[in-house]
């Protein structure tokens, strides 16, 4: 009798819950796919990525109905898809069962590299195959459309949402892809939480507009004044200005290798073709005069990014992983902006040395900036642009100094003047490192002890102390026939001229014709160095919150691997030299995008989710380089 009655009242229950979440999440999607691009984009139009056509919209809802509707309806009585308790548990059952989980690359958070990652410390491991998607299918007509932007001050940020789609028969209904709980009306940034689950029973249709940010708002930290249309500022004298964005996409391969760290996503939002059009959205929202890119699939890249890019007004350099692998890393920078002076590829792998048997790569870029005419005799000083993706895995960070040794010689290289100075230098990318870890501290500070450290502690990312044989970090950490000093400088002042020109690169790679580096020199003890200056674009903590900044979120727990380095002066404060705090080189640093926090990211469900088409937050700065005359 009293299960009769459970069932009576119960049934109805959850068929509102159903009807409340379909709604919901339907109104979400085509708002956020039919969001405008940045006020920043010049004009009255903007490019807006078409979306799926109405077989192909049939044919998702007919799935959503068949295969969603008992999970859906399960996940809307529990909340949230996951919450950080299921997944610390996940952690830790990973790391005591991993025999459960099928082997994955080094590339990402996987159950083999939580447990035993690499049995006996063997660097010879192999690695799966790595799946390929199926070819796209070609689209007719144009891949953008243009449609015009909110220009009033209230919604500058806004999507307009048609109001035809808000039928009531369609709140009935669409069917549910629950991947967002049930959101009341916006609140300002600083008001928490997010979301609230408060008051179900007074569900309302969404507002007409949805605010681009609604749900993961990130500020725009602004250091200086706005500059004028020509991207100067009054002052001194006239000033260069030009933003960088650099950003892990997230390649499909390596989401379909490592898929247990996706389960909290609905399959609709992992496919390609909605990341791609989420993420082309991003770049040109956020328009960046240079962007750097890792995890970048080739053929993704070719056939739809480059391309795309190329219509946005981007010139696009590419440098696959070395290997059998099938992503790599990116550089794009807008002609109109800067001359592209030189280009150098960078591959870590070296035959024959079991320090360096990875695949992992790098570009570094020499860009000239472009003044405006009429300003006469004028010149701007060069741009070096390094950006990389090093070794992921946590227990390797000997594998990892080794890689960007390699790095900071070859910017030391592109970036050294003729009087023995640097010009200015931007280094960004995944560098798979906890802020303060060792690894960090080194690009910082210019100087790291290394000999007799554990491996695992060069990265942070993980407390391997418990285990009963830590690999130690012998000096010389590489040998002299690498020919890199251990002040991370080549031998001599260039490579050895390379024989080809890396396939697919859109200009000529300027070479210079030199002999063999010579391996003899002399080797400090347990001690590498670098002098290129650099500090960090973000502090690593949101004051305001009093919580960590978060850039990526495996198995939902957030960290920060993900930075953008610049050229800075050292200055004291008080007693101690802050790099942080110095901003007052010949890069200056004006502004940047602010990121958030990991609770904030719970509250969205993770990365990736219908917002945010990667695992990992973009990072978006500002900077101004000083004109002199001639």
């Amino acid at each position: 009798m009293i299960a009769s009655c459970l069932c009576y009242l119960l049934l109805p229950a959850a068929r509102l819950f159903r009807a409340l979440s379909d709604a919901f999440f339907t109104c979400r999607k085509n708002a956020f796919l039919a969001k405008s691009s940045s006020p920043q984009v010049d004009g009255d139009f903007a490019m807006a990525p078409r979306g799926p056509d109405q077989e192909e919209c049939e044919g998702l809802l007919q799935q959503w109905q068949e295969e969603g509707s008992s999970q859906a309806l399960s996940t809307v009585s529990e909340g949230l898809l996951v919450d950080k308790g299921v997944a610390e548990s996940s952690l830790a059952h990973l790391m005591d069962n991993p025999g459960e989980q099928d082997a994955a690359s080094e590339d990402k958070w996987s159950s083999r590299q939580l447990s035993d990652l690499w049995a006996a410390e063997n660097l010879e491991e192999s690695f799966p195959e790595v799946l390929g998607e199926e070819p796209l299918p070609e689209v007719e007509g144009p891949m953008w459309a243009e449609v015009p932007v909110q220009t009033g001050p209230q919604y500058a940020d806004c999507a307009v949402l048609p109001v035809g789609a808000l039928a009531a028969e369609q709140w009935e209904e669409d069917p549910a892809v629950v991947a967002w709980s049930i959101a009341p009306e916006p609140v300002p940034q600083e008001e928490a939480p997010i979301w609230s689950f408060e008051g179900l029973g007074q569900l309302q249709p969404p507002p007409v507009e949805i605010p681009y940010h609604e749900i993961l708002w990130r500020e725009w930290e602004d250091f200086s004044t706005q500059p004028d249309a020509q991207g100067l500022v009054a002052g001194d004298g006239p000033q260069f200005q030009f933003t960088l964005m650099s950003y892990n996409i997230l390649a499909q391969d390596l989401m379909q290798q490592s898929s247990e760290l996706y389960l909290h996503c609905h399959p609709d939002i992992l496919s390609w073709n909605y990341r791609f059009a989420n993420l082309m959205q991003e770049f040109q929202h956020w328009d960046p005069d240079i962007l750097c890119l890792q995890e970048v699939q080739e053929d993704h890249y070719w056939q739809q990014l480059e391309p795309s890019l190329r219509m946005m007004g981007f010139t696009c350099f590419y440098k696959r992983r070395t290997g059998c692998k099938t992503d790599g890393c990116a550089v794009c920078y807008k002609p109109t902006r800067f001359r592209l002076l030189c280009a150098s590829p960078v591959e870590y792998f070296r035959p024959g040395l079991e320090l360096l048997n990875r695949d992992n790569v790098g570009l570094v870029l020499l860009l000239q900036p472009l003044v405006p005419e009429g300003l006469g005799q004028v010149s701007v000083a060069p741009l070096c642009v390094a950006n990389t993706h090093v070794l992921y895995n946590p227990r390797r960070g000997d594998v990892k100094l080794a890689q960007m040794a390699i790095f900071l010689a070859e910017v030391d290289k592109v970036a050294r003047l003729s009087d023995g100075s640097h010009c200015p230098i931007i280094l960004c990318g995944d560098l798979n490192s906890v802020p303060d870890s060792p690894l960090y501290n080194f690009i910082r500070d210019g100087e790291l002890q290394y000999h007799g450290m554990p491996a695992w502690k060069v990265s942070g990312q993980e407390d391997f102390s418990h285990q009963l044989y830590q690999r130690k970090l012998q000096a010389p950490l590489w040998p002299g026939s690498l020919g890199i000093t251990d002040c991370c400088q080549y031998v001599t002042s260039c490579h050895p001229k390379r024989s080809e020109r890396p396939a697919g690169w859109a200009e000529p790679v300027i070479e210079e014709d030199i002999s063999e580096p010579k391996p003899d020199f002399p080797r400090t003890v347990g001690t590498i160095q670098h002098c290129l200056h650099l500090t960090s674009v973000y502090t690593h903590f949101l004051p305001q919150h009093g919580r960590p900044e978060v850039t990526t979120m495996p198995l939902g727990l957030g960290m920060t691997v993900d930075y953008i380095f610049f050229s800075a002066e050292s200055c004291k404060n008080g007693n101690r030299t802050d790099r942080r705090l110095c901003h007052d080189g010949t890069l200056k640093l004006l502004g940047r995008l602010s990121l958030l926090s990991e609770e904030i990211l719970w509250a969205a469900n993770g990365l990736p989710n219908p917002f945010c088409s990667s695992d990992h937050l973009c990072l978006l700065a500002s900077f101004e380089m000083e004109v002199t005359a001639l």
